[in-house]
């Protein structure tokens, strides 16, 4: 192993690990003291970094795989960051591995995911119709849709994509997050199918409750304002 690998990034002296989730914490407990701090350390970095600096952030956690690699938490934490930086392979093996120690199916739309950008759909789709996905959270449900019908416009198969979409809670009255990702996928998906007076209708439905303006759905809405309008 590499002495780079093992040392990992500097660690901020303001991070002692304390910072840790308590139920992460306590899967640390059966190490020698100052193992579990440093592994701790490095975990709190990765969480702290993963959505400004995925890179360094998955740097973090191979330092923290080199010291307990046999830990579910920490192949967990290695595969969310592989995936943030984009290495996608390294994110399905590491998930692949935490999935056989806990049994954990939550990692499964971010596998499939991982598949689609490594060019295998039909990969995506069989962990798509996977049975555990029924007994998912709304949230990690619409996360799985989402990806699954992906995978099915990779596959130029754009119908049923959009039956995959249309089968979802796409007029679910919260304002939450994957509902504004399920609209903004579905009107992508219209756009793809040709349905652009549809599409626009969608783009300005996801507009209406992205309130943290997660999506462009704005911009999309007025650029195909345009296009209908110079053909009218």
């Amino acid at each position: 192993m590499e002495q780079a690998v093992y040392d990992g990034p500097p660690l901020d002296e303001s991070i002692t690990g304390q910072e840790l989730d308590r139920n992460l914490a306590s899967q640390l407990k059966g190490l020698p003291e100052k193992l579990a701090q440093r592994i701790a350390r490095h975990l709190v970095a990765a969480q702290q970094l993963i959505d400004t600096d995925p890179e360094t952030a998955y740097q973090h956690t191979l330092a923290a795989r080199a010291r307990a690699a046999r830990l579910a938490m920490v192949r967990e934490a290695v595969g969310e960051s592989a995936y943030a930086a984009g290495h996608y392979k390294e994110a399905l093996a590491e998930l692949r591995a935490a999935k056989r120690m806990n049994g954990v199916t939550a990692y499964l739309p971010i596998m499939a995911d991982c598949h689609r950008a490594l060019g295998q759909p039909e990969q995506a789709l069989k962990l798509a119709q996977s049975p555990s996905v029924r007994n998912f959270s709304a949230e990690a449900k619409a996360e799985m849709t989402i990806v699954e019908a992906g995978a099915r416009l990779d596959l130029g198969q754009v119908d049923a994509a959009l039956r995959t979409l249309e089968l979802s809670p796409l007029n679910n009255k919260t304002r939450a997050a994957w509902v504004v990702r399920l609209r903004y996928v579905y009107a992508d998906a219209l756009v793809a199918a040709g349905r652009r007076s549809d599409a626009l209708e969608w783009f300005h439905r996801t507009h209406a409750i992205d309130a943290d303006e997660i999506t462009d759905a704005a911009d999309r809405a007025a650029e195909l304002e345009k296009a209908i309008d110079a053909e009218s």
